[in-house]
């Protein structure tokens, strides 16, 4: 499998823009409400952490054969950032399988955002032809199983780390 590389994703009001260490600044006011944490665990992170962190990002996975693919949403509309998108990429026994995950800023959710963001990172993987998408939901985070769920994932009832595996792609037919 050859590395995939991020590039601006347009949906209808947002722009998936491919992570800059530059962004920090204003992520790190994006993201800093605590209660972004309850099922993710850990807490805000400073700019000067938020940075540091973006830099190893950026550098990419030490793994040629795995692709690190992070965005900012940007609500076209205000011109403003409001969370971000993110897909790790790497082989498997039936082709490419990408683990992704989103994160809206509290001022921004209810609103469709994460929604839109999140199907808009499933249909950019499908075009590069990246068989399968995982996700890993809390089970009491109704919100982001609808993300899911509108995203064409599905709850597989397999449990990793207390959250439930989310599923897109082609069927097991190992069991």
């Amino acid at each position: 499998m050859s590395r995939v590389v991020a590039d601006v994703i347009a949906t209808g009001r947002l722009d998936l823009l491919p992570l800059l260490v530059e962004h920090a600044d204003d992520m790190a006011e994006v993201l800093s409400d605590p209660a972004l944490h309850t099922f993710i665990g850990g807490v805000p992170e400073t700019r000067h952490a938020l940075r540091a962190r973006y830099e190893r990002l950026t550098a990419g996975s030490p793994d040629p054969g795995v692709s690190w693919l992070n965005w900012v949403i940007r609500l076209r509309g205000e011109d403003r950032l409001t969370g971000f998108v993110q897909a790790t990429v790497g082989p498997s026994a039936r082709g490419s399988v990408a683990e992704i995950a989103w994160v809206v800023g509290t001022p921004w959710q209810g609103r469709g955002i994460a929604q839109e963001a999140a199907g808009g990172l499933v249909d950019w993987l499908g075009l590069r032809r990246v068989g399968t998408v995982v996700a890993h939901i809390h089970p009491d985070h109704r919100a982001s199983a609808a993300v899911a769920r509108a995203a064409g994932l599905t709850p597989t009832g397999e449990e990793h780390d207390g959250e439930i595996r989310w599923r897109l792609g082609p069927p097991r037919h190992d069991r």
